[in-house]
């Protein structure tokens, strides 16, 4: 697997993680675990999948109010939505992807956004990778001001 199919995996299983977190209120760490011990399709994920898939998880949910801030005053953008009244996985994809935004500046921002953006077609809607596009590009263009 080249580093760049493993972090699609690792960034395809922090949203799972997420969608457990929100769904089943569970911790991040237990949702995480029971991801890679029960659930994962390929018996056990090699450690970089796991601890970057883990990583983005728990810093995603560490810093909700920052990243539902960026959301909520980047609404015109979403027609005055906040996250609550979004769509489950679009509104992980976003944390997910405005959390990397903030705190990974190794990659750079047409990744995350791309990565983000092929996140939604794979579980989302059409609809939904231009919704997040639109919203991605203005909160990375606020990020940068």
């Amino acid at each position: 697997m080249t580093k760049r199919d493993a972090r699609h995996r690792a960034r395809e299983a922090a949203l799972q993680i997420l969608y457990q977190w929100e769904i089943g209120r569970s911790e991040v760490d237990r949702a995480a675990e029971t991801l890679f011990t029960r659930q994962w399709p390929e018996g056990s994920p090699d450690e970089e999948v796991r601890a970057f898939a883990s990583g983005l998880a728990r810093a995603t949910v560490e810093r909700l109010g920052p990243i539902d801030v960026l959301i909520a005053e980047t609404s015109a953008h979403s027609a005055h939505w906040r996250p609550e009244r979004m769509a489950v996985l679009d509104r992980l994809i976003l944390r997910m992807a405005i959390c990397e935004l903030l705190r990974d500046r190794d990659t750079p921002a047409p990744v995350v956004i791309n990565e983000a953006l092929e996140l939604a077609r794979t579980f989302s809607t059409e609809e939904s990778v231009k919704f997040i596009n639109g919203m991605l590009d203005a909160i990375w263009k606020k990020i940068q001001s």
